[in-house]
């Protein structure tokens, strides 16, 4: 896995991970690291950031009943062609909402599934993504998804 990378764990096999590795009942994938031994790479995000990135997915996921992801990575040369291959592998695809960002390209390309399409709207879709580039400007990924998530998730009407 690159630097920086969120991989949707339906995308890796349970045998592929390191030791202390598994993907969790949500579908995210959970490691240990041992204290006192050195990180093999320089992490792109803090430990409280990424705390922050999760309980955000877990908030507007129990808020809303829309499973939110989020993919931090290189979509390709077409990102929204990235993106639209990437979708139906996140977790439950059919009833979730995929904020996928692509940094070296300076886009977000927000993709929600068929079960959820009538509440997770266009104009709920233009909420995240406009949340979420405003801190990007500032160079904030992290709260740039955390902005999205949180507008999105208030925008969502209830099932």
């Amino acid at each position: 896995m690159a630097s920086g990378d969120l991989i949707p764990a339906s995308r890796v096999s349970e045998e592929d991970l390191p030791v202390g590795h598994v993907v969790t009942a949500s579908g995210r994938i959970s490691g240990v690291h041992r204290a006192g031994e050195p990180f093999e790479d320089d992490l792109p995000f803090t430990t409280d950031e990424l705390v922050r990135l999760d309980d955000a997915l877990t908030e507007g996921t129990r808020k809303t009943k829309v499973r939110f992801n989020a993919y931090i990575g290189d979509l390709g040369v077409d990102t929204a062609v990235g993106a639209d291959a990437l979708f139906p592998s996140t977790p439950e695809a059919e009833r979730s909402v995929l904020i996928a960002v692509s940094p070296n390209q300076r886009t977000v390309e927000i993709r929600s599934g068929v079960a959820v399409a009538d509440r997770v709207t266009d104009r709920v879709a233009q909420l995240g993504a406009t949340a979420a580039v405003a801190s990007f400007g500032d160079g904030d990924l992290i709260d740039g998804l955390v902005s999205a998530i949180r507008v999105m998730s208030a925008a969502i009407s209830s099932p």
